[in-house]
């Protein structure tokens, strides 16, 4: 299949069919896929983290080239850069210490990170696949203000390629009101690694989305979610979210610390309650 590609794309480069677009970007396209099809493959226990820090190939780099502005590239770079910065901080296990834990098991750790500042790990089990939590995260991402009041509404602004996305998130306000409300713009990847799917993001600029009067413009740091099936419940699927945020503004630490680690233990509630009451729709992880 690759040699035959290859020679497709190799073909749109005689003088006769130089200008035929669409053919060279389908064979740009299935080289692409079948690179990474054959990259990928199925995750064995304990390598899904290395496996999903795995870069692209510097072919698959130098054909992106091809069908991206130099503005999408960037994009796309600093997605990566995220999810694997984000992927290092979580496959370091030490220095966690615990925030909270609740009685169904779901627990926040923290930990102090260099050159990122203080960020927190939620760890729960759903009683649900991993495509259901996929579809709900990525796929259905805009609906997600109407079930988590954290969220009062996230808006795709940009969509680069299949899995990179710009967003901008305003956030409701928090702590009774002593944390007003917060606006994100994000740059968002989805990746997936055998059966583990990451989504990760972190701040970015975008000149179509000025600050908005009235609201803080805070930033994600480098974050992610990691969804895989737990160990021996295939139908069920254990939910890793590195939260790292800048909240702008002057506010104690404290707050600060009480506000993100409720924010996880919440959201955690509020995914369980939608997914348990609302349908399943097609999914694509």
């Amino acid at each position: 299949m690759l040699l035959a590609t290859f020679k497709l794309c190799a073909g749109s480069s005689y003088r006769h069919v130089r200008n035929m677009k669409g053919l060279r970007q389908q064979a740009v396209l299935a080289i692409g896929q079948e690179l990474n099809r054959r990259a990928l493959g199925g995750p064995s226990p304990g390598t899904w983290i290395n496996q999903v820090r795995r870069r692209s190939s510097l072919l698959g780099s130098r054909l992106e080239e091809t069908l991206y502005s130099d503005q999408e590239l960037a994009y796309l770079r600093q997605g990566e850069e995220a999810m694997q910065t984000a992927l290092d901080i979580l496959g370091n296990q030490e220095g966690w210490k615990k925030e909270t834990q609740q009685a169904n098991g779901d627990k926040v750790l923290s930990k102090v990170v260099p050159d990122v500042g203080k960020v927190f790990r939620l760890e729960v089990v759903v009683d649900q696949p991993v495509e259901r939590l996929y579809e709900e995260l990525v796929d259905r991402m805009e609906t997600m203000g109407e079930w988590n009041p954290n969220v009062k509404e996230i808006k795709v602004l940009q969509k680069i390629g299949k899995d990179t996305v710009i967003t901008h998130e305003l956030a409701a306000e928090a702590a009774g009101n002593l944390v007003g409300p917060r606006d994100f713009v994000s740059v968002r990847c989805a990746k997936r690694r055998g059966s583990t799917c990451v989504l990760a993001g972190m701040a970015t600029q975008f000149g179509k989305m000025p600050e908005q009067k009235g609201v803080i413009r805070a930033e994600h740091g480098p974050t992610c979610m990691v969804l895989r099936p737990l160990a021996g419940s295939p139908s069920k699927t254990k939910l890793t979210w590195l939260l790292s945020i800048d909240l702008k503004g002057w506010l104690p630490k404290t707050i600060i610390n009480q506000v993100l680690s409720q924010t996880q233990v919440d959201f955690a509630n509020h995914l369980r309650k939608h997914l348990e009451s609302s349908p399943a729709h097609e999914a694509r992880c």
